[in-house]
């Protein structure tokens, strides 16, 4: 028995050492080492021997089995790492290959700045449903039907009472549905219109966000926004108010500042004015807020939205916003 554990032990070894493919490996395992191989087969005839032998013969076949284990985890050590008689010799001192990293698309990267800017002033974040229904998206707004401010939405509809929402002031009503003043929300998120030119896509992105509290006043929405491009910009970007109509606030306006394209010199991008329109605002119609059962002789509240896609546009200098879209990496890899 001894010696044919000893055979055993030679034959394997010497098999080993010409085995030069994995596959090679797995067949020697199978052969040797499985559970119907010729070790085992060994092992089986252990109960035939003389009891008073048995156990210097159990550890003679241990030893065997270890020896023959260790030399087999080796052999596949050698040829996992590229070995064999046709292996090309390797440096192990080379640096490692880089493998290059991806980036943050240039829109989610303003994206994050926004909501950080409004978070650092203490508004929250609320998300909700691209496809909404016409309330949310109009009738609560103070949009009802056939009203001429929805022919400035260019929507897409799903069904007669289902859309995909044209901005994300939805949030709004959900939020002051569920919530009692005082309230301080952002809403980012994807909203849709049918246009498309080097301002407009069909797809973009926009935050909505408001403050609904007592006293709130257009002093404290000029502040809120003045700090933000402030901060977004720098401190000295030109800004002006220039008063607008909103359905759902009243009064509104609409935030220029300086083109940063051209320095208020006029191009294509600012329509040649030297100023772009970067978001619009207003204080809180008190229509609205009795939609939400808020009373609005106790209650004020400003709201605000804006295009993350222009901003970026002002923010990095360019000049056409289907660039965001079209995937090419000599864009997109300056961000």
């Amino acid at each position: 028995m001894e010696a044919e554990l000893q055979r055993l032990k030679t034959e394997a070894l010497s098999g080993l050492d010409v085995i030069d493919q994995p596959d090679g490996l797995e067949e020697f395992r199978v052969k040797y080492l499985g559970r119907k191989g010729l070790f085992a087969g060994l092992m089986k005839q252990l109960g035939q021997i003389d009891p008073a032998d048995r156990p210097r013969v159990g550890q003679v076949a241990n030893a065997v089995k270890q020896e023959i284990e260790a030399a087999f985890a080796e052999r596949q050590e050698f040829l996992a790492v590229g070995g064999g008689p046709t292996a090309v010799a390797c440096d192990l001192s080379l640096p490692g290959r880089i493998i290059p990293l991806g980036r943050l698309h240039p829109v989610t990267q303003i994206m994050n700045e926004v909501c950080e800017i409004f978070e650092g002033l203490g508004f929250a974040v609320a998300e909700g449903p691209d496809v909404e229904t016409d309330f949310y998206n109009f009738e609560a707004l103070n949009i009802p039907a056939h009203h001429p401010a929805r022919d400035m939405h260019d929507t897409f509809y799903v069904s007669e009472s289902v859309l995909l929402r044209t901005h994300t002031s939805n949030m709004q009503i959900r939020t002051m549905e569920k919530k009692t003043p005082p309230l301080r929300m952002i809403a980012p998120g994807k909203v849709y219109r049918c246009d498309s030119d080097v301002t407009h896509t069909p797809m973009f992105h926009q935050v909505e966000g408001f403050l609904v509290d007592r006293k709130v006043s257009f002093a404290d929405l000029k502040g809120v926004l003045s700090l933000f491009i402030s901060r977004m910009f720098n401190p000295d970007t030109p800004i002006r108010f220039r008063p607008s109509f909103f359905p759902f606030t009243e009064p509104s306006a609409e935030l220029d500042i300086g083109c940063v394209i051209c320095h208020g010199e006029g191009c294509r991008v600012c329509k040649h004015t030297g100023w772009i329109e970067v978001l619009g605002a207003g204080m809180i119609d008190p229509e609205v807020f009795k939609k939400v059962g808020y009373d609005p002789e106790v209650y004020t509240g400003f709201a605000f939205g804006l295009g993350i896609e222009r901003l970026a546009m002002l923010k990095y200098g360019i000049n056409d916003i289907r660039l965001y879209y079209e995937n090419d990496l000599r864009f997109l890899s300056q961000f």
